[in-house]
């Protein structure tokens, strides 16, 4: 039932509005990865908002469908060069590493600019038991990885801080859903941000 609510409610005006909001905020005229890409829809909806960009995609679960060219990888070494990408994406994917900052790392490595990432913000219990609700939802079904690990804006200024990234811009309350799902599961747990080595 919840998998049904999820295609028909949520799926496509969430791809939609992550794909709007990731156009506002990326440069022009630049080389992406998108680590954890999915089937890589919203990187295609990207392209479409942005006809000025190219974007390559990686993930570690094979899906049916691939909407960009995507490989595989084993999660934890990007299979490129130093700097070969103006920019890498990270779209609701560090909350599913198994270490956020390692991966973070990696990517900067891959990047020669800008870290991208659209994630959650968890300031209390009860925005842990919706964002593990919604991340069960979202994924389970696909065997990603579910270690249901969320950070705080504090810790994520934090890790950023270590890593020395400068944010250039940031996003919050994305309304990625329609309502009254909206009043559960928007509000104060979604942001972007444009990271800039």
């Amino acid at each position: 039932m919840f998998t049904l609510i999820h295609e028909k409610m949520v799926y496509g005006r969430r791809v939609e509005v992550l794909a709007e909001c990731f156009a506002t905020v990326i440069p022009d005229d630049i080389n992406i990865l998108d680590v954890g890409c999915g089937d890589g829809l919203v990187a295609s909806k990207i392209i479409e908002k942005k006809k000025n960009v190219n974007i390559k995609g990686v993930d570690i679960v094979p899906r049916k469908r691939g909407y960009i060219d995507i490989s595989m990888y084993d999660g934890e070494k990007l299979p490129f060069a130093d700097n070969q990408f103006d920019a890498v994406i990270f779209s609701d994917v560090l909350h599913h590493a198994s270490d956020a900052k390692k991966l973070l790392i990696e990517a900067l490595r891959v990047s020669s600019k800008y870290i991208i990432i659209k994630d959650h913000l968890c300031e209390s219990p009860y925005d842990d038991l919706r964002l593990r609700m919604m991340d069960w939802v979202g994924n389970a079904r696909h065997g990603v990885p579910l270690p249901y690990k969320y950070f705080s804006r504090a810790e994520w200024n934090s890790m950023f801080g270590e890593l020395e990234l400068k944010t250039d811009e940031w996003i919050e309350n994305l309304e990625l859903y329609s309502f009254p799902l909206n009043l559960v599961f928007s509000k104060g747990l979604h942001f972007i941000a444009l990271l800039e080595k």
